[in-house]
């Protein structure tokens, strides 16, 4: 894995755009997220179909050519310094194959925001714009909008990144030791659905890979990560840090399953880092050098996420 280019931090006055390229999201939920928004002297716009549902399938916010065209739109007007996206969901799947990836790569760097679903384009703009992007919340979602500690680590990324470079866990190690690589992950459903696909990763060879679910059982992250030791995506990396697992049942089970299948990577593995569907979640970049002390339960990363 190799590091990406880093976007520019933000300023006080910048333009964000609020773009939702997977799930609807309820007006009010919007406006919460502007206010937090224009309260850190942002300017916030929001793309036009943004609270549309489509008209048969409404888990997802509006057609994959509208909620395509918002988010190349956004990318490419040269007023807008950052796109955060307003949930997950799903839905993201439907609408990466429809960006004009030339286009977004000619208008240039600036910075990306999302998780869960959002995975799938983390992959896309680290393999077709060789971009640091940042996974960190949702700017409609409920684990931003009540949580301060999602708030101020958000910022603090956005606006004073050398403040946030270096994560904590909460947990322990699974496995000790030390080691070096690139960030990148997301939501292991995620990773694990869009294996094989023109714009995911190929493997994590060189990698620290950071992964984390929610609502899924612990047979079924079993399954996933299955999936991905037996496709040869896991071969390589030097080591893993785990997020949150939500509604995945007993952690105890959870625990089990993730020391099974991962343990014998024979590579640094640590739990409880706060980032995911989770309250208060942490914000990650994708694609920067770090180094995971899981003894420490750190994860300190080599320069700051933004220029």
């Amino acid at each position: 894995m190799r590091e990406l280019l880093r976007p520019s931090r933000l300023a006080p006055g910048a333009r964000v755009a609020v773009v939702a390229p997977s799930g609807p999201v309820p007006e009010e939920r919007v406006q919460a997220g502007l206010d937090l928004l224009r309260g850190w002297d942002l300017d916030p716009v929001v793309a036009p179909h943004v609270l549309d549902r489509h008209g048969e399938f409404d888990y997802l916010a509006g057609t994959d050519a509208d909620r395509a065209a918002d988010l190349q739109a956004a990318w490419c007007d040269p007023s807008v310094d950052a796109v955060l996206c307003a949930r997950g969901g799903y839905g993201a799947q439907r609408t990466v194959d429809l960006l004009d990836w030339d286009a977004m790569r000619a208008a240039g760097p600036k910075v990306f925001v999302g998780f869960s679903d959002i995975t799938v384009l983390h992959q896309a703009f680290a393999n077709r714009l060789g971009l640091v992007t940042l996974h960190g919340p949702a700017a409609a979602g409920i684990d931003f909008i009540k949580h301060a500690r999602a708030q101020e680590h958000l910022k603090a990324t956005l606006f004073a990144p050398e403040r946030v470079r270096t994560l904590v866990s909460d947990g322990t190690a699974l496995v000790a030791g030390r080691a070096r690589g690139v960030t990148l992950g997301g939501c292991l459903s995620m990773l694990a659905s869009d294996l094989g696909t023109p714009h995911a990763h190929d493997g994590v060879r060189g990698g620290l890979l950071l992964i984390e679910d929610v609502g899924e059982r612990a047979y079924r992250i079993d399954r996933m990560l299955t999936q991905l030791l037996r496709s040869g995506w896991l071969d390589g990396v030097s080591g893993i840090a785990l997020g949150s697992w939500v509604n995945c049942g007993p952690y105890d089970e959870v625990r089990a399953v993730l020391a099974d299948r991962l343990g014998g990577l024979g590579v640094p593995v640590v739990e409880e880092f706060g980032f995911g569907h989770c309250a208060g979640a942490l914000t990650i970049p994708f694609g920067v050098a770090a180094e995971l002390d899981a003894d420490a339960g750190t994860l300190t990363l080599d320069r700051p996420a933004l220029r």
